[in-house]
C-alpha cells in the first residue's frame, strides 16, 4: 500500500526489522476518545513520556494479520521527539499509520500519516479500500527541482511540490501510483483529470 502525505513520500506499509523488534505498519481509521501520559518501564525521565490515546478503531486497512483490535496508540510527549497531538476532546477521526511492536504497542510520529478523516478527499477514502494495495511494488519518487526524471519503470514521479508548492497537493489527495499489467508504474485516477497535468496519467 502506497499513501502519499507528509512524512516519507513512499509511505510503504510492510514488515521490517529494527533492532530486536519486529514492526508491522498498521493503518487505521479511529476516533480518538481520551489521552493520558504514561512513562513506560516506570522510567522517571520526562522524555520517556507517552502520550496514550484511547481511541475506537472503525476500520484496519492494513495490520490485521497481526491485530484484531486496538484499544490504544502511543506517542511521544515532546514534538521534538516527534509526538503528534490529536484532538481527544471532540471524539475527532483520524487516518492513522504507525508501528505496531511485538509487545502489540501501536506507536505514532510526525513521520507517520497521521490525517483528520475529514481532511481526506473522496479519492483518497476510495483508494484505502482497494487501489493503493496495487503499488505496493511501486518507488515513488518526489520531484522537488527540476529536471526531475524517472529512474526505472517501477517509478511514478511525484511533482506535487513542484506545482503546488505543497505535498499534499492534487496529486496526493486525488491520484495512486499502482502497478500496470505490464509491470511498469504510473498514476491513476478513476474519475476526470485535474486541470493540471501529470506524468503518466493513463488508465492501467
Amino acid at each position: 500500500m502506497l499513501l502519499l502525505g507528509k512524512g516519507s513520500a513512499d509511505q510503504r506499509v510492510e514488515l521490517y526489522k529494527e533492532g530486536n523488534n519486529m514492526i508491522v505498519i498498521t493503518v487505521i481509521r479511529a476516533k480518538i476518545s481520551g489521552e493520558k501520559i504514561v512513562s513506560p518501564s516506570n522510567s522517571s525521565s520526562p522524555y520517556m513520556k507517552m502520550i496514550q490515546y484511547e481511541i475506537k478503531m472503525i476500520k484496519m486497512f492494513k495490520g490485521f494479520d497481526k491485530a484484531k483490535d486496538i484499544q490504544y496508540v502511543y506517542t511521544p510527549v515532546f514534538s521534538s521527539l516527534c509526538g503528534v497531538k490529536l484532538d481527544s476532546n471532540n471524539k475527532a477521526g483520524y487516518l492513522l499509520s504507525g508501528s505496531m511492536w511485538r509487545d502489540g504497542r501501536i506507536s505514532i510520529g510526525q513521520c507517520d500519516l497521521v490525517e483528520s478523516w475529514d481532511n481526506l478527499s473522496l479519492s483518497q477514502k476510495k483508494n484505502l479500500n482497494y487501489r493503493y494495495q496495487m503499488g505496493c511494488e511501486c518507488r515513488i519518487n518526489t520531484c522537488y527541482t527540476v529536471p526531475c526524471a524517472s529512474t526505472g519503470e517501477n517509478e511514478c514521479l511525484w511533482t506535487d511540490w513542484l506545482l503546488d508548492n505543497s505535498l499534499n497537493g492534487e496529486q496526493a489527495r486525488q491520484y495512486a501510483c499502482i502497478r500496470r499489467s505490464d509491470t511498469t508504474c504510473s498514476w491513476y485516477r478513476g474519475g476526470p483529470p485535474p486541470e493540471k497535468d501529470f506524468l503518466d496519467m493513463a488508465d492501467p
